[in-house]
């Protein structure tokens, strides 16, 4: 069972985000804060969840929580400032929505720097420990994947609806086909020659 959050004398907000390894699309970004009464027994790091579970906790955790925020951080603005400074600016920018504002941030990951002069800790595999990083997980993954889902209607030869953006065989093989859309971060490796390592 997940502890609600990491402490709890501040008004905590848990963030988290989706996509960083991807080929294409943005990374996306969510915080959320839980009532302390708040428990789901389906609840935990989204990438342990089916899609089918993730896409019934979204409407529980978006109706239940004290406040939550979804950002997207765009293909270019990774290609600007790489994928980890633009993970880190996602996170921030949901936080910084939220309202009432947190008071503390409990980040998955290890690395984090704050935009809003927020207190917070970084806990790596937090999304398996604590419910309201779990529940940003849920947030930013289930966001991101209808993002791809809508985006791969546009771009049916890349198999986003199936592989959503990540760097599979077949979407590597679609790039060398049909070359790299405006939705690809240019600043990843999309050769062929990565094949290798399937």
């Amino acid at each position: 069972m997940l502890e609600l959050c990491s402490q709890y004398e501040l008004l905590e907000a848990g963030c988290d985000e989706a996509g960083r390894g991807c080929l294409a699309g943005p990374v996306f970004a969510a915080a959320v804060i839980l009532p302390p009464d708040f428990h789901d027994p389906l609840l935990n790091d989204s990438k342990q969840l089916s899609e089918k579970q993730r896409d019934k906790l979204r409407p529980i955790i978006e109706r239940e929580a004290i406040a939550w925020a979804v950002e997207a951080v765009s293909a270019a603005r990774i290609d600007e400032i790489n994928i980890l400074n633009a993970s880190i600016e996602g996170m921030n920018l949901a936080a910084n929505r939220l309202d009432p504002r947190p008071q503390f941030l409990a980040i998955d990951g290890n690395r984090f720097r704050s935009m809003f002069d927020l207190p917070y800790a970084c806990f790596v595999k937090g999304d398996g420990r604590f419910a309201d990083i779990a529940a940003a997980s849920v947030l930013a993954k289930t966001h991101r994947d209808e993002y791809m889902y809508r985006i791969a209607e546009e771009f049916p030869m890349y198999g986003w609806q199936k592989n959503k953006g990540y760097p599979t065989r077949d979407h590597r093989l679609a790039i060398r086909e049909h070359g790299l859309t405006s939705h690809h971060r240019l600043s990843f490796n999309h050769t062929i020659g990565q094949l290798e390592l399937f």
